[in-house]
């Protein structure tokens, strides 16, 4: 790693924990998952700037301090089956990867799953599985998940992601009209119904139904 590389490294974990990511196990993650190798083209010179940054078929990757917070409000354990809605560049999925057992995650552009999956492949993340789904209905095949992280924004929780979600479980989400405020929200399913905590303002793209065009 040359000496700017590490500058630009140690500058990008301290802008993670300015904005309030403390979590050891989160941070780690992100130091050892490279965000550059997710973002391509015009781009890749801001890869490690906390800005959201577009990508192919209309999509954007989250800024860092952002994923980093809703990865530390899921607090993924070693065992956990995680599902994530939303893969898009697949830089939260590959983050998830280091902190859980095993990742499903469901995007409805095929190109983007394409993309995802060859870095997934040259950074040898074994225990992520992306699929092409319509991620308003969760992956009932392998329900229940111990984690659901959803990275669009949808006018409530979607109902067939709260049934996958296992009691004692966590889903963090964005939730509000795609053109006004959101806000993240994590909720805790409890024996007898769900917990509801709100985090902090956020913006998404919006939750779609359907697959993508390409």
């Amino acid at each position: 790693m040359t000496s700017d590389e590490a500058e630009r490294k140690m500058q990008f974990l301290f802008a993670l924990r300015s904005r309030g990511v403390t979590d050891k196990r989160v941070l780690n993650a992100m130091e050892k998952i490279d965000r550059g190798a997710f973002v391509t083209g015009l781009f890749a010179e801001r890869a490690y700037e906390d800005m959201p940054l577009p990508i192919p078929c209309g999509q954007t990757i989250s800024q860092p301090s952002v994923v980093g917070l809703m990865t530390q409000a899921l607090e993924v354990q070693p065992r956990d089956k995680v599902l994530e809605v939303g893969t898009g560049s697949g830089y939260q999925a590959a983050i998830l990867s280091q902190l859980g057992r095993r990742v499903y995650t469901l995007e409805r552009h095929r190109r983007l799953v394409q993309g995802a999956e060859a870095v997934f492949s040259q950074l040898r993340l074994t225990n992520i599985t992306a699929i092409v789904a319509d991620g308003s209905y969760g992956y009932p095949e392998q329900a229940p998940f111990d984690r659901i992280l959803v990275s669009a924004a949808a006018e409530d929780p979607p109902g067939p992601l709260l049934a996958q979600l296992r009691p004692g479980g966590i889903m963090v989400l964005p939730v509000g009209q795609s053109d006004a405020v959101q806000h993240l929200i994590r909720v805790r399913r409890t024996e007898t119904g769900y917990e509801y905590d709100e985090l902090r303002s956020v913006r998404f793209v919006p939750l779609v139904e359907g697959l993508g065009q390409e």
